[in-house]
This record gives C-alpha cells, structure tokens and sequence, in this order.
C-alpha cells in the first residue's frame, strides 16, 4: 500500500475519533444540563431515583453520555451512586449549607481582597450598578434577574482573583446551593437584607478598605448564624434537617 494512502486512511479514522469524543462530550454536556434543569425545576427531589434505563431512552442518548453526566454530577455533591442499587438525589442537610456557606464565605474573602488592586473604579461602579439592578429587579418581582444580577456582583471579584481552583469550588458549591430552591417565592426582607450587605461592601471598596469589605463579606454575608433566619425560611421544603 502506497504510503500517501495509508497516512491518509491513519489521518481519517484520528479524525472520526476525535470527531466522536468530540459527540460525546458534547451529549454528556447537553444530559449534564438537563439534569440540572430537572433539579432547578423540583423535577428531581431530594431521594429521588433516577433510572438509567428510562432517562436514556426519553433523551434519546446512549447510557454513555448520561453515565458521564451522573459521575459529574456525584462529584458535585447532586446524586450518589450506589452500584447495583441505584442513583439516587442526594437531601441538603442544614449541616450541609452551613459548611457551604463558611467555605464560601472564606474563599470570597479572599478571592475579593485578591481582586481589589484590578477592580478600580470602573470595577467598583459595575458593583453598585449590579446592586442597583438587584434592588429593581426586587421591585418588579422579577426572581430570574434578581438571581443572575447576584451572581454577577459576586462574579465581579471572583472571577479576577487568578485563583481558577477557588472559582471553580466557589461555583461548586453554588450550584449545590442554587440549583435545588430555586423557587420562584420571594423572602423580600433577606433579598433587600443582602442588597444593603452588597452596598456596605461597596462602600467600603470605594473608601479603599479592601480588608473591612472582607472580613464583612465573610463574617456577615456569608455568616450562617447571621443568615439562619432566612435559610431555614428558604430551604425548609427541602433540607434534611438531621445532623
């Protein structure tokens, strides 16, 4: 056989290869997503199973990709995976968000002490204009804007803080946070509660207090024992209270 014609015959099956991982991966990505989806929504509550078989055939995917979806998700904290018996949704014990929330709280600490010197004055501005949007987004009763406004002005000092192994946690346990309430029910005194912690950080920034912005962000924003109140109104439908 020529050697043009077997480089060739090489080159085309690395390409059909590729091109199946690359299929792959992205149906794994696409499973992943409506799994969450199917969390946000209360589709899958907590102890729920999920059954390989039926969810593979109503997607119309191969097990593979949904079984590379799940693995992601059990590392997330979703879902655990008991062989020969079943994967099941994991509950949110109380114990649960109250270490999300220390974690996260020291992890943001640092990440927006990291970030202060890149933010400026420009980085500062977006801060409060996000806060703003959150206040009117409170005021039309508009949850969905409310929640990516929140999550931006936290993005705003996070991302920045050249540190991809605490934004990749801090989004972790977010999710794990997030994806389950996600209930379309206002606490209107903890959303207008957390927009005057948001400007108190804010202001501190602006007066040049990087250090006052953290150790308020850490030990009021993110305190358990300071938030309990609201969390237990917010996730009572939902959390495991056994710890």
């Amino acid at each position: 056989m020529p050697y043009e014609k077997y480089y060739q015959m090489e080159y085309t099956q690395l390409m059909r290869e590729a091109k199946a991982i690359i299929n792959v991966k992205s149906l794994k990505e696409q499973v992943y997503d409506y799994l969450r989806r199917q969390f946000q929504q209360h589709r899958l509550q907590p102890g729920t199973a999920i059954k390989m078989e039926a969810t593979a055939k109503k997607l119309g995917v191969s097990k593979t990709p949904l079984r590379d979806a799940l693995i992601q998700l059990e590392m997330e904290g979703f879902v655990t995976i008991h062989p020969r018996r079943g994967i099941f949704v994991n509950p949110l014990p109380l114990s649960e968000i109250r270490d999300f929330y220390q974690v996260i709280g020291a992890l943001e600490s640092s990440a927006l002490q990291a970030s202060f010197p890149k933010l400026g004055s420009a980085g500062i501005n977006k801060m409060n204009v996000l806060n703003r949007q959150m206040q009117k987004a409170v005021d039309h009763d508009d949850f969905d804007q409310f929640y990516e406004k929140n999550l931006a002005f936290h993005d705003c000092f996070v991302v920045p803080c050249d540190n991809q192994t605490l934004v990749r946690i801090v989004d972790n346990l977010k999710k794990r946070l997030y994806d389950f309430p996600r209930q379309r029910q206002w606490i209107k005194e903890w959303e207008q509660a957390s927009i005057g912690e948001h400007q108190q950080i804010v202001d501190f920034l602006a007066d040049g207090d990087p250090a006052a912005a953290a150790i308020f962000l850490r030990d009021v924003h993110w305190s358990f024992a300071v938030q309990e109140k609201f969390i237990g109104k917010y996730y009572a439908p939902l959390i495991d209270r056994k710890d």
